[in-house]
């Protein structure tokens, strides 16, 4: 199974975080899939950057985000755009 999760980086006490696509058995920093943006918690306003047609691309072939990932998608909007695709695509395959 794909999850998409963070990965930490930066020195001590100074985090930051690339949100990636990895294989749910593979440790937290470990070899990851792909890259889809990054997190700083750090900056004065938690600075998020997501690449929403990687992400897309990931949740339509079956990859979970973990808690965190979602709540990060949600704040960025990409949850709403994704529910809003399969909604249509619900409704077109229903008219056919």
């Amino acid at each position: 199974m794909v999850k998409l999760r963070l990965r930490r980086m930066g020195a001590s006490n100074r985090p930051f975080y690339r949100i990636v696509a990895v294989d749910a058995r593979v440790k937290r920093d470990g070899k990851y899939i792909e890259s889809v943006g990054y997190y700083d918690p750090m900056t004065k306003e938690a600075t998020i950057k997501v690449d929403t047609d990687k992400v897309i691309k990931w949740l339509e072939v079956g990859a979970q985000p973990t808690d965190t990932v979602r709540s990060i998608f949600r704040k960025s909007g990409i949850l709403e755009l994704w529910h809003n695709m399969k909604l249509k695509k619900a409704v077109t395959t229903e008219d056919n």
